[in-house]
């Protein structure tokens, strides 16, 4: 890796613009040579009178491109694409073609290298989940501290955008509640009141076999990691499901009852019988709310003696050896008889209450990382106090403090002292105003008082670990990055890739698969946007869905982790998988809960295109919809989304033959019959239709329920005919850069924090033309972001000599 991707030195940029010019002319020069090509294949619509997609070509010149590179970047994309010209008018040469849009991205780089582009930082808030991540860093406690802070909204895809991530008087409201609740996680507190905690299973999770994270030889329930204030009794109670009007499921009709259980720690806290003979005939004597109350009763613990901190908290049933047949099951998903009593009894909530006769505080593991020391006398009290919160304030604020820097969190542990509470007491409240400091709760970078205003500099390298550290983690930085900040070392080139290699392979990273990936894919909107017709496919259910996601994060790892080429996300002839997805998939030989990399023989199965993820959020509820099927792939691989449809377009169903059946297609092929709809869908639709072979849920399918024949066959903006997955994924992958270039915008985007500008569009192409001397591989484009001007600067927004921006004034 070599600093960087854009400097005439040793820049990427740099070196293809200088073989382009030993080569061939200069940019500029070969681009006037080409220039005839707009003329005649583009400016019969793009012309003043016309002023097709609001873009007119008359007099323009190859010496003022660079007046408006926005432009210049979109036609460069939309010639690179083959979306213009239209598929349906005259089309350039290959040859001409290629010449021109190499002379005009040569131009533009070569411009790009004489003057580098820097944003300037706009002071960044951290989002919920970058504050969540901080907090189990910081003091290890991992909470869902994200449902007590409002949402973070985004743009360009992304939660993490610095302009979008505002404050307002509720926001700071909401951090001190949170910040107090961590505070009492993190401290402990003796004088906690006794409250309730509710874990929610999901409606739709099928119980009737053993679920991923529950302890072997169990069946259905939750799993969670429970945060316990102080050493204490507490209650563990759960809640059946409960039907429209027949009360809870599963306490009627048992050949033998179900044996609930409470485990913390993987032991055995608690155990009831449910479905029992007594149940059955309470519930059907007395009714259901009697029995219910009984139910209730029973799956209540007594008082259990739980020491602080976390602890794995289970509420499940143990597993039957044989099945019984008392309930009508006409799929695999276990919730569609919403009003049958009987079936196995599932868990809607587990719930820990407490704590009850406190003892005391544990040295929990949240403690061992806040107090550094311990006074042995009251006369250290103060000078131990100064320890524990410096030592806190460099991690929480990611860079070397002062006396001014920790001086409000110690004011606050002198406030609790003179209110009479004791050292505990004093670090509870600095831990506290802490995590409403504003240099914790933003990300902010230092003007350089040496340059001048709107002229570019490195950022030091605690920024630099900052950066670091929320790009792959989504978290503030580790004790060896502020270590080799403090050295001064982490900007070295060898260095600063050590760390991302060490980062990427540390299991923090899955943060960046998550929040990259769930926002990128739009994998975030399964739960919302995959939720097929109950009747029409009674086997979809929350495991499914679940199982989906997670498929698509293990393959991005997978392809991160182990250095393969990016293109792997899309051919992939492997997949991850358990028993519930491989069944869905029919792939033979997979049994259990476990997720574990198998083969896919199926060419249609195989990458992204074939991930039920991509299909179901892709779907109505009742039919597909290659709309958006369409949409979306042009959208997010070939990075060419359409605009906006007019608000008056009719509903799909309104363009179906009336007295027959019809496929989708048909249905689309007369909607679009009205040329203002025919202008966008002619893009998409093909796109769409090359998937409708994947049903709403993602399995595949020949024909429609109705038994007519999908035709999955189309033509594609650059003119590629294209029937199936397999050729949609060839067509995307005949220019090899093309998906790569795509990931790269993306991937920069989610680590700057900003959306691009034009002026970043060089330093994207330089990223995936680095790659490519790797084989594209997934962590080069990692790497190359790393290593990119716009990462490791940033422009001066202060005139030589100012000694302090808004972002740097104190406290």
């Amino acid at each position: 890796m070599r600093a960087w991707v854009y400097l005439a030195s040793a820049g990427v940029v740099a070196a293809g613009a200088a073989g382009f010019m030993l080569m061939h002319k200069a940019p500029q020069a070969a681009l006037q040579d080409q220039w005839s090509m707009l003329d005649k294949y583009c400016s019969d619509c793009h012309n003043n009178d016309d002023l097709t997609a609001e873009l007119s070509f008359q007099g323009r010149r190859p010496d003022n491109v660079l007046s408006d590179p926005a432009v210049w970047e979109k036609a460069l994309h939309k010639l690179t694409i083959g979306a213009m010209p239209p598929n349906d008018q005259p089309q350039p040469p290959q040859e001409l073609r290629a010449s021109f849009v190499q002379a005009l991205e040569g131009t533009l780089d070569a411009a790009a290298e004489a003057k580098p582009y820097a944003a300037t930082t706009h002071v960044h808030r951290l989002n919920r989940a970058e504050y969540a991540n901080a907090v189990r860093d910081l003091f290890g406690i991992e909470a869902n501290l994200a449902e007590g802070l409002p949402s973070d909204g985004g743009d360009f895809g992304f939660d993490n955008i610095a302009e979008v991530l505002r404050t307002s008087p509720l926001l700071l409201e909401r951090y001190l509640s949170v910040g107090l609740r961590v505070a009492d996680m993190a401290v402990g507190n003796t004088n906690a009141v006794v409250g309730s905690t509710s874990y929610h299973v999901p409606f739709d999770t099928t119980q009737d076999h053993h679920l991923e994270g529950l302890p072997l030889g169990t069946r259905g329930g939750l799993a969670v990691r429970h945060n316990f204030p102080a050493d204490g009794e507490y209650v563990f109670s759960a809640r059946l499901v409960r039907g429209v009007e027949e009360g809870y499921h599963g306490v009627e009709g048992h050949d033998r009852p179900h044996e609930f259980l409470v485990l913390v720690d993987d032991q055995v806290v608690h155990t009831a019988e449910v479905g029992t003979k007594e149940d059955h005939e309470t519930s059907v004597a007395e009714g259901f709310n009697i029995a219910g109350f009984a139910v209730d009763a029973k799956m209540t613990s007594a008082r259990i003696p739980v020491t602080a901190g976390p602890h794995e908290v289970a509420f499940t049933w143990r597993e039957q050896t044989s099945r019984e047949q008392n309930a009508w099951e006409p799929g695999l998903r276990a919730t569609l008889e919403i009003h049958n009593p009987s079936g196995m009894p599932r868990i809607e909530d587990g719930r820990v209450e407490g704590p009850y006769n406190v003892t005391g505080i544990s040295d929990t593991p949240s403690r061992q990382k806040i107090f550094t020391c311990r006074p042995s006398a009251a006369t250290e009290d103060q000078a131990c106090a100064e320890k524990i919160v410096t030592a806190m304030a460099e991690r929480a604020y990611r860079r070397p403090v002062d006396k001014d820097d920790v001086a409000p969190a110690m004011a606050f542990y002198d406030k609790a002292r003179a209110n009479g509470g004791d050292f505990d007491a004093g670090i509870h409240d600095a831990v506290a105003r802490t995590l409403v400091s504003p240099w914790f709760l933003f990300r902010t970078e230092a003007d350089s008082p040496d340059a001048p205003a709107g002229s570019a500099h490195r950022i030091n390298d605690y920024e630099l670990a900052s950066r670091l550290s929320f790009f792959l983690w989504s978290s503030v930085p580790d004790d060896e990055l502020l270590a080799l900040a403090a050295k001064g070392k982490l900007h070295e080139a060898s260095t600063l890739e050590a760390q991302v290699r060490r980062m990427v392979a540390d299991q923090r990273s899955n943060a960046l698969v998550e929040n990259f990936v769930g926002q990128w894919l739009q994998l975030r909107n399964l739960d919302s946007r995959a939720r097929p017709d109950l009747l029409m496919f009674p086997d979809f259910d929350g495991n499914l869905r679940d199982a989906f996601r997670i498929e698509t994060e293990m393959l991005f790892g997978h392809v991160l982790r182990e250095g393969r080429p990016v293109q792997e996300l899309l051919t992939a002839d492997y997949t991850f998988a358990n028993e519930r997805l491989a069944r869905h998939y029919g792939i033979p030989g997979v049994y259990g809960s476990r997720f574990r990399k198998v083969d896919v023989t199926d060419p249609n199965r195989r990458g992204l295109f074939g991930h039920g993820s991509i299909e179901s959020i892709t779907a109505a509820s009742s039919r597909t919809s290659p709309i958006i099927r369409g949409k979306y792939i042009v959208s997010t691989f070939w990075n060419n989304p359409p605009p906006a449809p007019p608000g008056n377009v009719p509903a799909l169903e309104t363009s179906a033959p009336k007295g027959r059946p019809s496929t989708v297609r048909e249905m689309l092929e007369l909607h679009r019959a009205d040329p203002t709809c025919a202008a966008c869908h002619k893009n998409i639709d093909p796109v769409g239709f090359a998937l409708e072979n994947f049903d709403v849920d993602g399995s595949w399918r020949e024909t429609t329920r109705e038994g007519l024949k999908i035709d999955s066959a189309g033509v594609l903006a650059d003119g590629s005919i294209v029937e199936g997955p397999v050729q949609l994924r060839e067509a995307l992958l005949r220019n090899p850069s093309l998906f790569p270039n795509t990931v790269t915008q993306n991937m920069l985007i989610y680590a700057l924090g900003r959306g691009l500008e034009p002026a970043d569009m060089p330093v994207v192409r330089g990223i995936v033309r680095n790659a490519a001397k790797r084989d594209y591989s997934l962590m080069s484009i990692v790497l190359g972001i790393v290593d990119s001007y716009p990462f490791q600067m940033r422009t001066n927004g202060a005139a030589a000599g100012a000694t302090a921006t808004v972002a740097q004034t104190k406290e």
